[in-house]
């Protein structure tokens, strides 16, 4: 509903002070997203991808953004392959890729590391802390190794109701553990 995909069957919601559902179009130029299930045209070649991306957010100087955002996660070698070819790790890059290609504000992460080796793993975690420098990110994930490698702040929902919201060593202080997954449980039975 954040990103304006699905539509609330009740309530309202703003990102940035934009409306969700009366402003999208407002809202979609400064919001990124990465579903846990990325679309992407596995026909195209990824920097022609990448191309279809930036001309949909009509970006002033396209190439220039391109070759940095292809720079930023990491496809140099794979930029002239057909996505289809790509392993998911890459294919996870690609997404991020077209997430972050028009610069934005708040950036929503849907377990954005599924299925990742290691080495994809440590690659994709370290980008994502450097987004978070300088814009929102917002990660939905039910790995608590992610949480706690990638987040400062913690809500957890449990069926549709905030049951939590903290930062990260506030919470593990305020119920006297290090065990994120203790946390999530004892709040969530």
């Amino acid at each position: 509903m954040l990103t304006g995909y699905l539509l609330p069957t009740s309530g309202k919601a703003r990102l940035a002070g934009f409306d969700t559902q009366l402003q999208s179009i407002e809202m979609k130029r400064i919001l990124g997203y990465l579903p846990e299930n990325t679309p992407l045209y596995t026909d195209m070649y990824v920097k022609e991808f990448l191309n279809f991306v930036a001309n949909t957010y009509q970006l002033s100087q396209p190439d220039l953004k391109i070759k940095d955002v292809i720079a930023r996660v990491g496809l140099g070698e794979e930029q002239h392959k057909k996505i289809f070819m790509l392993s998911k790790g890459y294919k996870q890059r690609v997404g991020l890729a077209q997430a972050i290609i028009h610069d934005p504000q708040i950036l929503i992460l849907d377990e954005p590391t599924t299925g990742l080796d290691p080495n994809q793993l440590t690659d994709i975690r370290e980008l994502i802390k450097t987004l978070g420098k300088d814009k929102t990110v917002i990660l939905s994930t039910h790995i608590m190794q992610e949480v706690e490698a990638l987040c400062d702040q913690v809500v957890i929902i449990n069926k549709g109701k905030i049951v939590s919201d903290a930062l990260l060593a506030e919470l593990k202080a305020s119920h006297h553990t290090e065990s994120l997954e203790d946390i999530f449980r004892s709040l969530t039975n």
